[in-house]
């Protein structure tokens, strides 16, 4: 009875210790991004390196107590060996944004709505339209419209400038907001198309499994034209895709696409 309350014990640890990891690791995730999604402020390179080394050591501690092989904690080695260039991503984006928005000649007022406000907002809206939770989008969406607010009303500087050096000042925050990119496995062109398509046939599910047996027994035909069911039960049979016909139900008609609502202008005056 003791050796079963132990193997219980260490069970409930290891799965404490996996829902840890998954929670670091997607930790990692909202970290890589040049605003912190909660409030759109610009994260300081110290504290995200800082905070990126916090994640690493809790990972490596977890590593040791469940005791990963050599060959997992040299991944994670090499996963955390990222983190520089990560670092210098974030570095080039900032620069880049103040040389675009230094090119306007904007007052510093303005200039600094622009970084601190504008950019930051745009880049949460685009955030939460790649986002696929429905919380994450409404909790993103809600802090650009924050940021946003401010900037619409009448007495603020930006308002007070021409409607065209509004909608210039606006191309360029879009475009700045666009230039931070975060790649993934499923956008690497025909490399990572080819590499899903391969991982996806390393094991077969129950279906696909009998699918491809009945696709060998019933339609697969030998030189003389006959199948494998054919030749098993001594008669011919009918062909596989009419039985398909037959048996299968038409397809629902498509969902029709809501057309998109017409984006507004960001700098868009609010209603007196």
């Amino acid at each position: 009875m003791g050796d079963l309350a132990q193997a219980r014990i260490e069970q409930e640890q290891a799965q404490a210790r996996q829902r840890e990891a998954r929670d670091l690791i997607g930790e990692l995730g909202e970290l890589y991004h040049p605003y912190a999604l909660d409030s759109g402020r610009t994260q300081p390179l110290e504290h995200l390196a800082e905070r990126f080394e916090t994640v690493w050591s809790r990972l490596y501690t977890l590593a040791r107590d469940a005791d990963l092989p050599s060959r997992g904690r040299e991944h994670l080695a090499k996963a955390q060996r990222l983190t520089t260039q990560l670092l210098a991503t974030v570095t080039f984006f900032f620069a880049t944004i103040l040389a675009k928005v230094e090119a306007l000649n904007l007052p510093p007022d303005v200039h600094q709505a622009v970084i601190e406000q504008l950019i930051p907002a745009i880049y949460l809206e685009r955030v939460a339209a790649r986002s696929t939770a429905a919380e994450s989008r409404h909790r993103l969406r809600t802090s650009s419209a924050q940021l946003l607010a401010p900037l619409r009303q009448g007495e603020h500087p930006l308002q007070q400038l021409a409607p065209a050096s509004r909608a210039r000042i606006e191309q360029v925050a879009t475009e700045c907001a666009d230039l931070f990119q975060r790649s993934s496995s499923a956008v690497e062109g025909r490399n990572g198309q080819l590499s899903l398509f391969h991982h996806g046939r390393h094991r077969l599910s129950d279906s696909k499994l009998a699918a491809l047996t009945a696709v060998h027994n019933f339609h697969i035909r030998r030189s003389d034209g006959t199948t494998a069911a054919e030749r098993l039960f001594g008669r011919s049979h009918t062909p596989l895709f009419e039985q398909l016909i037959d048996q299968m139900p038409l397809p629902p008609p498509p969902r029709r696409r809501r057309p998109p609502p017409p984006r507004q202008p960001y700098l868009r005056p609010l209603a007196a």
